[in-house]
């Protein structure tokens, strides 16, 4: 979850001769573009210097903890104050994922996640391709922690194990956004077109499950464009991959 500042300038100073450093960084360690500030109530806090950033920017993480991007030119003082200043908010995002990580079945670790996602995610996938007329090539179960699936240009769909952390609706959506992106690779207006007709014919189908039917309110109600693609994905954001 993340939280940015819009009071810093849009674009960066004049050239400096600072070439881009694309270094990930792994907390807790401390990194060359970084520094930790040990804060008495969050623990260390990573301060990341970024060359993109534009902004001052906080993101709460499961595994990495609280994280304060700083673009390059700004001092890391000032990041420090940001994070003041947003430390209630900082407080609240951090019970919500201490309480996504609680959702994890009581004594399931990643291995008994991923062996369930392998006996189910594949087969459902299958049974919606077959639904819609999709063809893939591979579908592979992985663990990561930037994304809930992707499509290759060669057919090949990647599902992450985490997907048996959430309803199955989302796990649906996120199963016909990625055989959807076979006809379409980008998510322009065609990919999302086709995408809310077969969510649309999707839930049609299950209209007496509990688990869909807890969504038909919020998508009666919503005024987007695209309503059950714009309620699903604001409920997916609920949950995060870790």
């Amino acid at each position: 979850m993340g939280y940015n500042s819009r009071d810093l300038p849009a674009k960066k100073p004049a050239n400096l001769g600072i070439k881009s450093d694309k270094t990930k960084l792994f907390v807790p360690l401390f990194p060359v573009n970084g520094k930790v500030h040990t804060d008495p109530e969050l623990g260390d806090v990573l301060l990341r210097k970024s060359q993109r950033a534009r902004r001052l920017s906080i993101r709460v993480h499961p595994l990495k903890g609280v994280v304060v991007t700083v673009p390059y030119w700004v001092p890391y003082a000032r990041g420090i104050a940001f994070l003041e200043s947003q430390r209630e908010w900082v407080r609240t995002m951090r019970q919500k994922v201490s309480a996504r990580d609680a959702s994890l079945p009581e004594g399931e670790d990643i291995e008994s996640l991923r062996a369930r996602a392998k006996a189910v995610l594949p087969d459902r996938l299958r049974m919606l391709a077959d639904r819609y007329g999709f063809r893939f090539n591979r579908v592979a179960i992985k663990h990561n922690t930037s994304n809930w699936g992707s499509c290759s240009s060669k057919g090949n769909i990647n599902l992450n194990l985490n997907l048996m952390r959430v309803p199955v609706p989302l796990q649906d959506y996120i199963l016909l956004h990625e055989l959807t992106h076979l006809h379409h690779p980008d998510h322009g207006p065609a990919f999302h077109g086709e995408l809310e007709q077969l969510l649309a014919d999707h839930f049609s189908r299950h209209l007496e499950e509990d688990d869909f039917r807890a969504y038909l309110q919020p998508i009666g109600e919503s005024r987007a464009q695209h309503r059950i693609t714009s309620v699903l994905e604001r409920a997916l954001k609920t949950y995060r991959p870790v």
